[in-house]
Parts: C-alpha cells; structure tokens; sequence
C-alpha cells in the first residue's frame, strides 16, 4: 500500500506522516490548508476545476516585508497615478502555470475592494493592476497575490533585458556546441559511411564509434537540455510536443549507437543524434531572435527624449530635470529645439513643426497666446512659454500610455510547424512504439524489433518539418536586406503574404515630406545667387527647398551687409545699396509689394527695392513607384488606403494622381488608430506604413508596422519592417519576397509531408535500416534547403 497522498490544493504528492486531515481533504502544509480555504470563503472553489490535476507550487512564507510595496520610492519607480485619481502599476506574478492560475488571480483581486482593473497577460505573466489607493494599500493586493500561493515583483524593463541577453547568450554557447561537434562527428562519419560500402574492420569502426559517441555526447546532454526541458514542461502539461519528439529520437539513437558500441555489432547512429540535435536547434534560436518584447515600451520614447528642460526663474534660465518641472513653471525654447511639455506662449513667435503628431507637412505659424504641444519642433521661433500640464500628464507621455496598449493588443502570429508539430510528433511516437512491439510480438530478436522503431523516429524526426520554416525564412529576410528592406521578425514574411489592406501616411511615406520647387516664373531678369544666399541663411523648409533648387546651378554664396528673418513671414537683406525681400505673399503687402498670383502650391514671393521679381511653387514631391505599388496591389485585391494629418485638398490631390480611392484626411494618431482597430474587427490583415511619430500608434497596432527609414527614432523602434532606403519600390519588392517566401514554405511542408507519409511505411515494414533513414532524413532536409534557395537564384535574376 503507497505511503503517498495527494494534496487537495496543490496536487502534490507528499507522505502521510505530515498529512494535515479535514473531512474528506488532505493538505500537504498549512499554506495549502489556509489557500483552500480563503478560495472555498471568497466563491472561488471552481478554481480546481478549472485547474483540473495541474500542479501548483506550495505556498511559502519566505517573501520580502509586503510593507516596502507602500514605500514613497516604490511609488516614484513603478507606480502611475492617473487622471482620475487611480493608481496602476505592473507586476510580474510568479508561480502561473495555466489558465486557471490566471483566472484565480483576476478573480480573487477583482473581489478586494478597491481594485478598478486587473489583467495578467499569460504570455509573459505580467499584470496589469488599476486600484484606488485611498480604499485599499499596494501591499494588502500582494498579500492577497501571496495568500492564494503565487508571489509578485515590479516588473522591470531592464531586468527583462538582461533576461533576454542571457538567453541569447545561452543559445549562443550551446549552438557553438553542437555545430564544432557536428563538423567533427561528419567528418568521421565520411569515413564510416566509405568503410560500410567497401569494406571496414570491426575494431576501427568501433573506435571511429567511440569518437563519434564522445563528441555526440555534449551535443545531445548540454545543446540539447532545451528540448529534454521543453520536453518535460510538455508532458507536466499533457501536450506532447516536437521537443519530446526530437529528445526522444536522439535520446533512443543515442542509447541504441552505445549499446551498439559495446556489443561490437551493427552500425552506431551518433552523427544522427548529433544531427538531429544541431538542425533543431538552430531552428530553435531563430524563433528566440524573432521575439519582441512588447513590455519595453515605455523606454522607447525615453531613450529619444532630452532629460532635461530650460526654466526660467528669478529672471534666470536653468536646466531642469523633465520630470521635476510642474504647472505654472515658464520653459524657453530655441529655434531648432523640441518642445516637450504642452503649454501657452507667453513671449515670442515663430513656426512649429508639428508633422510628427498630425503629419501635417506645413510648419504652423504660432505667436503669444497660442498653445504649443509636446512632441512639435520650433523651427524658428524663440519662446517663452507657461507650462500647463506635466510631463506624466503631456500630450507625448500620452501617447506612450496608448502606444504600450496597441503592442499588447498585436495578434500573435504562429508558424506553421507549430501548427503542426503537437499531431505530428504524437503520432510518430505512438507508430514507433506500435512498430517496436508489432516486430517484437512477430516475432523478432529485440535487437532487430528495436532497430526498426528506431528507424522510425530517425526517419521521421522533424528535421525538414522544422527547418521548413526557417530557412527559407533566411534566405527570405536575406534578399530582402540586400534591397534595403529590414524585417524585425521573421514571422511577418507569412503575414505579408497574407495581407488584405495597406494603408499608408502621406507626408514622408508617399511624398518627400519636403517642398520642393515645382515652377519658377522670372518677372524680371536677376543674378540667382541673390536670392541663393538670402535663403542659405534660412533654416524654413519653404527657404531649405529653394536651396536644394539652387544647388545645381552651382551659384556663389554672398556675404550680406544686414540680414534678419521674421518668424513664419520672410527674409529681407541689403547687399550693396539692394534691398533684397522674400517671403510670403503677406510678408510682400507689409512691404507696399502687390503680388498678384494664386496656386494651390506654397509660394514664394522675391523683390528687389520693392519690384516684384520672381515667383516660386513649390510642393511636396510623389516618392518614385508610388503608381507601381498602388496599381499592383490592386491587382493582388489588396486595398490601398491613405491616413493623413493633412488637410483634405492635399490629401486628395495626391491620391488622385497616384490612385487610392479611400482617403481620410484631418486624423490625429488616436484617430488613426481607432480607424485600423475597426479595420481588424471586421477581419483585415493590415499592412501599416508610416514615418513619424504620428503614425506609432497605428504602425504598433497593425499587424505588420513598416516605416521609411529616414522615419523618426521612435517610428522605427516600433515597427517590423524598416525601409532602409525609403523607397516604394523596395516596399512593393517587400511584398512580392513575403508571398514568394510563403509560397516556398508551403512548398517545403509538401516536400516534407510527402516524405514522411512514404518512408515512414517502409521503415515500419522494416525496408529501411537506421543508417539509410539518417541519409534519408538528411536528404529530406537538404531537399527543403535547396527548394528554398530557389528564391535567391529567381531574385538575382529579377
């Protein structure tokens, strides 16, 4: 009779000797006994049927004092205080194992009074927990989290991001491993392949063996611990995964090659073991490199972000820390410097850039009174201006909160042997064992009934299921990198392929998002290196585009006897006895000059003593391979949308000339993003492409974010795909390598698919000998490498 009981709240097996008995329960300690119940009181007892014989970890009492969560540092870290007067914060929880841990949690915080939200992400088990700090402490919500058996920290990026160093790291050393070992082990196997085929003496193949078996040995036991581990998880979980499938090869071949080796009899199989193990595991790591972690958000736009701000107090201008400056402090900006905090003018004018919140491509001219917001860039205006909101609360920081929601909120994307590989591997296991005991029963020797089953699983390892996925993946992102095209992961070559809907920014995506000059009208003849240096000295976009017209004229620079610009309206300069003024059409009237021309383009207006003497339009220039790409997708039936900050005639205008039909004009990031997240709902797969700030939200939210490369920092921390050298071109080759890509896997799980269903019934009839299913399964893996490198070859040819 077993002396082990199984405890009702943890499903641990422990003796009787310190059973504690309830009724009809049995706790293996106190913690158990006071967990069940705390559950059993609050309503919360369907947790173990939910659980179902999922084991928990035992409650423990050794945790840090729960008080230092109250603590006035903690707060200041980790701690948001939000409008409404709620407090949130995100802490990791320990000890989740399921679902039901999950729910657990939810449910028995959402009971605490005082709590407003709680959400635990089970992917990486971090909640999100919203409560009202005046009803109920920090400290009492992790007590409540300890009490029911789990445990919680802050979570902290960069703790995280040494997490993910080290993983790395860890796969690092052990593919180095495997792959040194491989090289050796193939290079003996070269010799024991020649020896089976003409002839070999029992003694060198049995040393030739045993170097084989010493230097598999590492590749199996240190490279390979991943999959015994994943292994283990899987089978704690009931899921019968690929890692049990690829330990349970390797570890049969391996324990079949030693015994082989001892008897000095047959042939020994530790180049598949290596094999085996080394192809998987590169597979493995390239999973690992694809991961994003969604949690650092927050840092993004802290890493592109001054520290610090100019204040003026006393008359006197200081540097202050961002955080440290309150409402009713006075900042001071200079022209070419970036406002990080909303607020009021309250001396000073000048245009703003404001094209990274609303993609407006025209600086907007503000002056005393108006507000400025976080995020813009003065131009050339130089500002004193009353803040009117902090930066926890600004406009920027905002738009983090909403940004780090869009990045949860991105749809998981699974590979396809994923999809596969839980099927897959059970029913080669459960023919594997069928065929060992089929042959055993028959009957046959051991030895042979067990070189068959063997067999099997060698021939059937996913080797070419495995790396149907990530080598044509490489060779993919490969092609695509040489164009300038930079996928962040690998996975968003299958949702390329698979998109519906591209929806893309105007300014700086589809245009230049710089004007440039479009016509030039000569009222009067003029020497041009005037009018060259006098907007040289100009930092406008309106004055930088006509320098860029310019430059090719190869004009000389001249040195001016005055110059001064006025804010948002013109230059004027005097250069022997010539009084020389540029600027806007406003600018001209205040100077007695009448011009007398309409555009729907910007224009720039250049006197001379007070004569009109040449008009300039300029725009924003349509980015080569814009019709190509819109006319192609159409094509694909792939709609094309346009999302703009600009005004509605711009907007239109350029859709007309390259062809979208579905414009929206006038939007703001949140609206943006709102417009996409209806898109997803009705079943869009959406394609994203942006350049700037006001377009993070939308390109964190859809399910594939591409962004120009001259895009904003933050743009580009945020998205998948980088356009390195901003071309549509290389964003419509993207298109095209992603469906190529796809189109390959699929090709390549046919090719392994189709192998296993022939092979596996011969080796199941004993057709096949071990040493022919490691050529075979090597031939199957080199049969999907080579299909997939049909891609590169059809490229270079394009």
């Amino acid at each position: 009779m077993s002396n082990k009981v199984i405890c009702s709240h943890c499903h641990l097996e422990f003796t009787k000797e310190v059973m504690i008995v309830e009724d009809e329960y049995f706790f293996c300690c106190k913690g158990c006994q006071g967990v069940f119940h705390l559950l059993s009181d609050e309503g919360l007892d369907s947790f173990y049927d939910k659980a179902g014989d999922t084991k928990l970890s035992s409650p423990t009492t050794q945790y840090e004092d729960s008080s230092n969560f109250n603590a006035p540092a903690f707060y200041d870290k980790f701690v948001t205080v939000n409008k409404d007067g709620s407090s949130s914060v995100s802490l990791i929880i320990e000890g989740i194992h399921c679902s039901a841990c999950i729910w657990l949690n939810e449910k028995a915080l959402h009971k605490m009074d005082g709590i407003i939200e709680a959400e635990i992400n089970f992917t990486n088990n971090k909640a999100n927990i919203v409560w009202l700090d005046d009803v109920i402490k920090l400290s009492n919500i992790v007590d409540m989290i300890r009490a029911i058996g789990y445990n919680a920290y802050p979570y902290d990026a960069s703790l995280q991001e040494v997490h993910i160093h080290k993983e790395r790291k860890d796969y690092y050393m052990r593919m180095a491993v495997a792959i040194f070992a491989s090289m050796n082990i193939m290079w003996i196997a070269v010799a024991q392949y020649a020896g089976f085929f003409t002839g070999m003496t029992q003694d060198i193949k049995t040393i030739l063996n045993i170097a084989e078996g010493a230097l598999a040995t590492p590749v199996l036991f240190y490279s390979g611990w991943i999959f015994f581990r994943g292994s283990y998880y899987g089978m704690k979980n009931s899921v019968v995964n690929m890692d049990l499938l690829v330990a349970t090869g390797a570890s049969v071949t391996y324990v079949y090659s030693i015994y082989i080796t001892l008897v000095e009899h047959g042939e020994a199989y530790f180049d598949s073991v290596s094999m085996i193990i080394t192809f998987v595991l590169i597979g493995k790591f390239l999973e690992v490199l694809s991961k994003k972690n969604a949690a650092d958000t927050l840092d993004i736009i802290g890493r592109h972000l001054p520290s610090e701000v100019n204040i003026l107090k006393n008359q006197e201008i200081t540097a202050s820390k961002l955080e440290d400056v309150c409402v009713g402090d006075i900042v001071v900006v200079s022209s070419g410097e970036r406002v990080l905090l909303d607020g009021e003018i309250l001396t000073g004018e000048g245009s703003f850039n404001e094209s990274s919140l609303t993609g407006e491509s025209e600086p907007v001219y503000k002056k005393v009174g108006d507000k400025v917001i976080s995020g813009t860039i003065s131009i050339d205006a130089d500002i004193h201006f009353l803040v009117s909101r902090d930066f926890e609360h600004s406009t920027l920081s905002n738009l983090v909160s909403l940004l780090e929601n869009a990045i949860q909120k991105k749809p998981k994307i699974q590979i396809l042997a994923n999809r596969l590989s839980e099927h897959f591997s059970s029913a080669v296991l459960l023919l594997s064992v069928l065929t060992f005991f089929v042959w055993w029963l028959w009957p046959h020797s051991l030895e042979e009934s067990l070189m068959v089953g063997v067999s099997v699983i060698i021939i059937a390892c996913p080797c070419a299921l495995g790396l149907a996925t990530p080598v044509a993946t490489l060779v993919g992102l490969n092609l695509a990198a040489k164009k300038g095209i930079l996928f962040k992961e690998a996975a968003q070559l299958e949702t390329m392929a698979k998109v519906t809907t591209l929806v893309v920014d105007k300014t700086g995506t589809l245009t230049l998002g710089k004007p440039s000059v479009m016509k030039e009208t000569i009222v009067h003849d003029f020497d041009r290196s005037l009018l060259y240096s006098l907007v040289k000295y100009s930092n406008h976009p309106i004055s930088q585009g006509l320098v860029d017209f310019f430059k090719e004229k190869k004009l000389k620079e001249l040195v001016f006897d005055t110059f001064k610009q006025i804010a948002a309206r013109g230059l004027r300069a005097e250069y022997q006895n010539l009084e020389l003024i540029g600027g806007n059409a406003e600018f001209m009237r205040d100077n007695g000059i009448t011009p007398n021309y309409m555009s729907e383009n910007s224009l720039f207006f250049f006197a001379i003593n007070k004569e009109l003497i040449a008009i300039y339009e300029l725009s924003d220039t349509i980015k080569d391979g814009a019709k190509e790409l819109v006319s192609t997708l159409k094509q694909k039936d792939i709609e094309t949308i346009m999302l703009t900050g600009d005004h509605q005639q711009s907007a239109e205008k350029v859709a007309s000339f390259i062809g979208i039909d579905n414009v929206h004009a006038n939007l703001s990031p949140q609206d943006k993003l709102l417009f996409l997240q209806e898109l997803q709902k009705n079943g869009n797969i959406i394609v994203m492409v942006g350049d700037g700030v006001n377009d993070i939200l939308a390109l964190a939210s859809a399910d594939i974010g591409i962004v120009m490369g001259s895009g904003s920092d933050i743009a580009v921390d945020v998205s998948d795909v980088v356009l390195l050298n901003d071309s549509l071109i290389s964003l419509l080759a993207a298109f095209r390598i992603s469906s190529t890509t796809f189109k390959l896997i699929k090709q390549n799980f046919g090719i392994s698919l189709v192998y296993n269903a022939i092979t596996i019934p011969l080796a199941m009839a004993g057709y096949i000998i071990p040493l022919i299913a490691a050529l075979s399964m090597s031939f199957s893996s080199l049969l999907v490498v080579g299909n997939s490198l049909r891609i590169k070859y059809k490229w270079s040819r394009s």
